[in-house]
């Protein structure tokens, strides 16, 4: 059993940037691969980025690649996205997740947090 807890959401300009933090708990994260998805206001969740339990092997939706980088420490049981360069269609809830398997989808993993805010002001 898996709990995540997001944290680092909030208001930022157009441009600006935000590290978004998920802590877990329980020893065994380590073990499982990990994700970042969003909602926007109105729509459907989406995949943002994940990232293997080793840390070496990460995959990014194409309107993120290149200004978010996703990454974890396994040691402190916590995974960050770096989110840089932010537009206003970037604003959305932000879920980590935590799973066995790696890739896009959200059926592919079993745990989630409860979301943080991210508003990008134009």
């Amino acid at each position: 059993q898996v709990q995540l807890v997001e944290s680092g959401g909030g208001l930022v300009q157009a441009g600006g940037s935000l590290r978004l933090s998920c802590a877990a708990s329980g020893r065994t994260f380590s073990s499982y691969d990990m994700g970042w998805f969003r909602q926007p206001p109105g729509k459907e969740r989406e995949f943002v980025a994940a990232i293997k339990w080793s840390g070496r092997v990460t995959l990014y939706a194409d309107s993120v690649k290149g200004r978010f980088t996703i990454t974890r420490d396994n040691a402190k049981t916590t995974g960050y996205l770096q989110m840089n360069s932010l537009k206003p269609e970037d604003t959305a809830v932000y879920y980590c997740a935590a799973g066995p398997r790696f890739g896009s989808l959200p059926t592919m993993y079993d745990y989630w947090g409860q979301g943080t805010q991210v508003t990008v002001s134009s």
